[in-house]
């Protein structure tokens, strides 16, 4: 079963991530996606840590499909088991 749309919970300067949560059914998948994996997508650089939450919204649609492709993989880290995105998930594929 596919991920559905959760919440965004913060961004984390120390970390320099931005915490979301996917539904799989009724259950909270935790996430993770790295701000330079949101710089990729967006094709910008350092976006300011008071626009971290708007990039992610704008860049919603694509996180979300990828952090979905990676729980069907079983692409699971931590504990509680969670996703973490980061800047290699968003490479274009060799040809």
């Amino acid at each position: 079963m596919a991920l559905t749309q959760g919440h965004f919970q913060a961004y984390d300067f120390n970390r320099m991530v931005v915490l979301f949560t996917m539904m799989n059914d009724k259950i909270e998948v935790p996430c993770a996606i790295s701000t330079d994996a949101m710089d990729r997508i967006e094709g910008s650089t350092r976006t300011t840590p008071d626009r971290r939450e708007q990039q992610f919204l704008r860049l919603r649609d694509q996180i979300e499909e990828r952090a979905s492709r990676k729980f069907l993989d079983l692409e699971l880290e931590g504990n509680p088991p969670g996703i973490v995105l980061r800047s290699i998930d968003f490479r274009p594929p060799h040809a």
